[in-house]
Parts: C-alpha cells; structure tokens; sequence
C-alpha cells in the first residue's frame, strides 16, 4: 500500500499532529488494541520480510532490513510498549515511518485502515500517575464509537534511540 496513493492529489499537506491534530491517520492492531500514526509520519506498509537480527540490541529491536538497497532498523512495537509477544502471522506487517530524519521500520499485528479523524474528535489522554511516561501518546481518538491510541512516532522512538540503532547498523555494514 502505497501511502501517498491515499491522499486526494488536489488535497493541501495535512498539518501534523499537535500543529491542528485532527488529519489523516494510519491505523493498525496490536492485539486487540487500534492505534495510529499520523499519515504524513508514513512512508509506505509492506509485508513481512526477512528481519537479520543485530546482537546486543534492545529487546525491541528486531534487526535490520533491506529494503531497496537502504538497511532499516526494524522495531516491535509489542515488544516496545512492554505487550506480551505473540507468534507471527500473515497479517502481520511493517510500517515505514519516518522520525528525526531516519527511515525505521515498526511491526504491527495487523493494518485497519487510513482514517480521517476530526480534531474535535481527539482528546488528551487521562492522567495516569507521574511513573507512567504517556508523552509518545498524541491524543485519544474517539470517533465512531471506538476508541484509539494516536501515537508521536517521535516520542515512541527517541532521537537517542534512533541514533544508537544507526550506529549499531553502520558497525554491523563495515564487519
């Protein structure tokens, strides 16, 4: 699926989210949980492909991919958000986004839909302790009678993060 191929081509760049948080969303599963992630964070959705593990890397880290000659980092987001992980499936997929300036990848259980939601329709998320680090949640959308979790792929994935991944792929290209 091809991201951009979903927007309108007479359509204006959509604001991203926290400049006017209403838009287009991708959403997708982990478990029985919808989330999403901004459109214009996407960079496109493919199936699953042969991940080459890394060692010593995060747990979420799953290893990197070659996709169209770039070495991406691969990240699960189960594993991420601290989910129990499951077996894979065949919907299972990984997202490409794009945060701090770097291509990463992030597996889903499965893809719903893109979606416009109404920015009337997102709110902030409740207040859940001062031990519970809830900042990668952009707002709650609760438009249709469900409820999902907006992410900041930004957040979710740190810029020191990012960084050290990027570091551990380029040791790994020069042995």
């Amino acid at each position: 699926m091809n991201v951009e191929q979903t927007r309108g081509s007479n359509e204006p760049p959509l604001p991203v989210a926290n400049q006017g948080r209403g838009g287009k969303y991708v959403t997708f599963f982990l478990g029985a949980e919808e989330y999403g992630l901004p459109i214009l964070a996407v960079r496109e959705i493919i199936g699953m492909v042969e991940i080459t593990p890394i060692p010593q890397t995060p747990t979420f880290v799953r290893g990197v991919v070659n996709l169209r000659g770039n070495v991406i980092p691969i990240i699960d987001l189960r594993r991420k958000f601290s989910m129990e992980c499951t077996e894979e499936s065949r919907e299972n997929c990984i997202i490409v986004v794009r945060a701090h300036g770097a291509d990463t990848g992030v597996v889903v259980d499965r893809m719903s839909e893109v979606s416009h939601v109404e920015g009337s329709e997102i709110q902030e998320p409740p207040p859940v302790g001062a031990e519970v680090n809830t900042d990668f949640i952009l707002g709650i959308d609760k438009s249709g009678g469900k409820v999902r979790l907006l992410l900041d792929i930004e957040r979710v994935i740190s810029s020191q993060e990012l960084l050290n991944l990027q570091g551990i792929t380029a040791e790994v290209l020069n042995q």
